[in-house]
């Protein structure tokens, strides 16, 4: 089983390559636009800027072949950064388009002084479950209110709501925390550092596509 994580030079691509090894996964990580068309699954991880992500995808020509991957139906995952690069804008350090694949914004966190919570948002937190059924998505093996890690100042805003599959409160702060869109499942939080409950997501998408 093939399955390509896209390397644009600013992303955690060992841990996620790990991951995906230790389930069973027979993984790369590549920048070639035509081993990552011919991947049945493909993951985009991501830290760091949205600007410099999204510089970084045009100028290896992988927005396009993204664009195109998404559309021929296979499985796509984004994490964490790679959840945002699908939206259409983000307010990070400015405006900024994005992959424009999902239809909504990136906003940063804004809280008032007297809660004086860190941003960005470092730790464990629970993903709470929204009106999709977990059993037909890769959280099947999952428990509702799971600890998952996260590290991120801004989280994206879907202009569908239907799309939103958990939600994570941070302070005064609910947002959305994964989200599945017919062939796209994307999460906010990092199941590779997420120890066993992050593996179990793995593990479903190992044993989904086998």
């Amino acid at each position: 089983m093939k399955i390509v994580i896209i390397d644009y030079k600013m992303s955690n691509l060992h841990s996620v390559d790990a991951a995906c090894k230790k389930v069973g996964f027979n993984s790369v990580i590549s920048s070639d636009p035509k081993e990552i068309l011919d991947a049945k699954v493909v993951i985009l991880p991501g830290v760091g800027s949205f600007k410099q992500a999204m510089l970084n995808l045009k100028n290896l020509k992988l927005d396009t072949c993204i664009q195109d991957y998404v559309q021929t139906g296979k499985i796509f995952v984004g994490v964490c950064l790679g959840l945002q690069l699908l939206f259409n804008k983000s307010e990070e350090f400015g405006n900024h388009s994005g992959l424009d694949i999902l239809k909504g914004e990136v906003k940063k966190f804004k809280f008032n002084n007297e809660q004086k919570l860190p941003v960005p948002q470092m730790n464990w937190n629970q993903i709470i479950s929204k009106d999709i059924d977990w059993n037909k998505t890769y959280l099947k093996n999952n428990l509702n209110n799971d600890l998952m890690y996260f590290v991120h100042s801004y989280f994206v805003v879907p202009e569908d709501k239907s799309i939103i599959l958990t939600e994570t409160k941070y302070g005064s702060q609910t947002y959305c925390s994964s989200i599945k869109k017919d062939n796209i499942f994307a999460t906010q939080f990092h199941p590779e550092k997420s120890s066993t409950n992050g593996l179990k997501i793995y593990k479903s998408l190992y044993n989904s596509v086998i």
